[in-house]
């Protein structure tokens, strides 16, 4: 009995352990893409975002003119109770008490610091990376030399609220349509009705990449191309075969004696769809808003497709591919733009994920 709760206490701890790990992972990369999107430009692309902990770094406590002192950078040289040449120096030499010697500069120009390690923090943020990269203004960057660099804004605001506009019909529209198709396969009897039921499923492994080019001439046919309105229509077909599925286990479980009773009562189908039906199937409908929507955001290549290069139309993954081709180096700006893109969709999932687990696994038991 003892070996058998050591063993399931065992389990436990490796399952827990695997899960905390995997938490850990998610959410170290994403901790550094917040951190380095208030840190500074010179910051960031001199040092780690782990910078912002406290560590041990070398600072300045002294500092000696290589002039007055007499030093000849040609020769060997003593400071400070240690002697080394001028390449040594440069790289640091260690005194007995534990601090440190170094040259700044060239031999002609340059000065020596005596530097001693102290517990020291990276607190220098800034909100001028999302000012840039929200705001579209032209953003003024002071350099260490005093030269004043013009770099002209993003301007992301314009693609966020593009992507909301897309992402949120995209969203409702196929819920609504495979909520009605899902409840007429479980609870109404028609002919075909198994037939095309097999064909949604079928659909389920088809890829939507085969569809892109067909659904392109067409569109270009009704004009359609390029409006919001075709990538409406074209999230809304890829995603209802999946959506129709999800639904279909959900409400083909729901109790046969509350809906039969609404029916005896008199209620017609369209009653006891949106009484009974809707309400109950909350957790569902939840679950596969989120993955429809956390879809239709990050989604490139439909967009590209069917609402192509113009920048009025242009998409929160659009204008990210766009800054790392036109700024690939700026990291200050990019980590900026990624966790605008990615808050959203955090908040969408954490707001519903109480129904996540609940809609997912809707039918999986019977009986």
């Amino acid at each position: 009995m003892a070996a058998k709760k050591r063993q399931k206490n065992l389990g436990k701890l490796v399952v827990n352990g695997t899960l905390f790990l995997i938490i850990l992972i998610w959410t170290i990369p994403t901790l550094g893409v917040l951190i380095s999107s208030f840190r500074i430009r010179d910051d960031i692309a001199t040092s780690g975002w782990w910078r912002v902990l406290p560590y041990r770094d070398w600072q300045a406590v002294k500092e000696i003119d290589p002039k007055q002192a007499g030093l000849d950078p040609n020769g060997v040289m003593q400071v400070e109770g240690v002697s080394g040449t001028f390449e040594e120096f440069r790289a640091g030499v260690s005194t007995p008490d534990g601090k440190q010697i170094t040259w700044i500069g060239n031999k002609r120009i340059g000065k020596i610091e005596v530097q001693e390690q102290v517990w020291t923090v990276d607190w220098n943020f800034t909100l001028d990376n999302y000012k840039q990269v929200l705001g579209g203004q032209d953003f003024k960057f002071t350099k260490p030399d005093g030269t004043i660099q013009i770099i002209p804004g993003d301007n992301m605001s314009g693609a966020f609220l593009n992507s909301l506009a897309v992402s949120i019909p995209a969203t409702v529209i196929p819920i609504l349509i495979a909520a009605f198709a899902a409840y007429a396969f479980a609870w109404m009897k028609f002919p075909g009705r198994r037939a095309m039921f097999i064909v949604v499923i079928a659909l389920l492994v088809v890829p939507l990449q085969i569809a892109l080019v067909p659904i392109l001439r067409d569109y270009k046919a009704l004009h359609l191309n390029g409006t919001f309105l075709a990538i409406w229509l074209a999230h809304t077909g890829f995603g209802l075969a999946l959506a129709i599925y999800l639904l279909y286990n959900y409400i083909s479980g729901l109790p046969r004696d509350i809906l039969e009773s609404a029916f005896i009562d008199g209620a017609s189908h369209f009653t006891v769809f949106t009484r009974l039906v809707l309400p109950l199937s909350v957790p569902a409908l939840a679950s596969f808003a989120i993955f429809q929507f956390l879809w239709v955001w990050n989604d490139y290549l439909v967009a590209l497709i069917f609402l192509g290069g113009n920048p009025e139309f242009e998409l929160v993954t659009q204008r990210m591919a766009a800054i790392v081709g036109s700024r690939g180096s700026e990291w200050h700006l990019l980590t900026a733009g990624a966790f605008v893109s990615m808050l959203l969709p955090l908040l969408v999932f954490f707001s519903m994920q109480r129904f996540f687990v609940r809609g997912l696994l809707a039918g999986s038991v019977k009986g």
